[in-house]
């Protein structure tokens, strides 16, 4: 299975997205809402939890790499987005470095495992064709390998 590191971070994304549905109101305590603020903020973890599973999904169960590649940047993409949405939404400063810590430590996580598995798939084409240049037997073996 190619780009495994993407798609262990997708099966990770979409475990989150399932917290998200079954227990939303994480993100209002994870912020410090007040009462009030609540329910807003439960339906804004259902909708990242819908939307990260829709992503996640096509980075587990994605066919080629390029599927699996698109869904990781869009992952990627959103995380910065909702770190930068939900900091300026924080009016203190320790839960907003944690907003950041937070959404920008999984976006990092997602980029080192998309560059790790880009970097792989370099690797194992380059072998492919030297193993298609020299014969079949080198070629035998890096299909094993791979």
């Amino acid at each position: 299975m190619s780009y495994a590191l993407s798609r262990l971070m997708s099966t990770a994304t979409a475990s989150y997205a399932g917290f998200c549905c079954v227990r939303p109101e994480h993100l209002g305590a994870a912020l410090d809402a007040d009462k009030d603020e609540q329910a807003g903020y439960d339906l804004l973890a259902e909708v990242f939890g819908v939307r990260d599973l829709a992503i996640s999904t096509f980075g587990v169960l994605g066919r080629s790499d390029r599927t699996v590649r698109t869904a990781m940047w869009i992952r990627i993409l959103c995380d910065v987005g909702d770190g930068v949405v939900l900091a300026a939404r924080a009016d203190d400063d320790a839960v907003r470095a944690k907003v950041l810590a937070t959404t920008l430590s999984w976006g990092a996580l997602n980029l080192a495992a998309l560059q790790l598995d880009k970097r792989r798939a370099r690797r194992v084409a380059a072998a492919r064709q030297v193993a298609t240049a020299t014969g079949t037997a080198v070629a035998a073996a890096v299909d094993r390998v791979t």
